[in-house]
């Protein structure tokens, strides 16, 4: 996924109402831009941060600016991590559709937002000659308390845990249901689950990995061009 416009590197300054964010650009221009995500973003708001924002020229937009990614430092040097949640099921689509996510290969047919469930939308079903449908459900990962270290969720995720459960029972159906968890970190090298945070996710998660829901992790490669999913990565509960 390339962005369709040059970022604009700033300094954070706030993040509030959970979709706004203020920022100083590099140019000294003060704006204020929309924050594309609902979670708690821990260790991802602190004042002085390097981020980065696109920029949009619809006449419809209140905020032209959009926060893309921002710049942290763990004790390994500095890495990127994408913070705008609309873009995962792009980055996934496009990973499947271009042949590198091996545990998604084979299917002739992609299609997003597909009723299932009650009263869900599955972000991506798959399907193909002689397999059964492949129901994937992408989630964004990109909170890091230790180096390295990816944790989902960063918040309490009742609808994630909804999924979870409509997941399991697509594979009592004959199904196959796959969990895609996207990294949008250049630092994270595996994924875990915050137990402290949301225990009945992970309870959920263990007990959907038990009725035959997969699990994967993928990592992306960030830069101010573009995200593109680059690898699979171990996963841990």
């Amino acid at each position: 996924m390339q962005f369709q416009t040059p970022l604009l590197r700033g300094t954070l300054i706030q993040r509030y109402k959970r979709f706004l964010a203020d920022i100083r650009l590099d140019s000294g221009e003060a704006i204020t831009a929309t924050c594309p995500n609902t979670g708690s973003m821990i260790g991802l708001t602190t004042p002085g941060l390097p981020v980065w924002v696109s920029t949009s020229d619809s006449p419809t937009r209140k905020y032209k600016h959009t926060w893309e990614m921002l710049e942290v430092d763990l004790g390994k040097g500095p890495g990127l991590v994408g913070i705008n949640t609309n873009h995962p099921n792009v980055l996934v689509s496009e990973a499947i559709m271009a042949k590198r996510v091996a545990a998604l290969k084979g299917y002739n047919s992609l299609r997003r937002e597909v009723k299932y469930g009650a009263n869900s939308r599955i972000d991506i079903l798959l399907e193909g000659p002689d397999k059964p449908p492949a129901y994937v459900e992408v989630k964004n990962v990109h909170m890091m308390r230790a180096a390295g270290v990816a944790e989902f969720p960063d918040s309490v995720t009742a609808r994630g845990l909804k999924h979870l459960v409509e997941l399991g029972q697509m594979v009592r159906d004959g199904h196959r249901a796959v969990m895609v968890f996207l990294i949008q970190r250049n630092d994270a090298t595996r994924l875990t689950f915050a137990r402290d945070i949301d225990p009945s996710y992970a309870a959920g998660l263990a007990e959907a990995l038990e009725i035959g829901v997969e699990a994967i992790a993928l990592k992306c490669s960030l830069s101010q061009e573009g995200i593109r999913v680059e690898k699979s990565v171990p996963l841990k509960l």
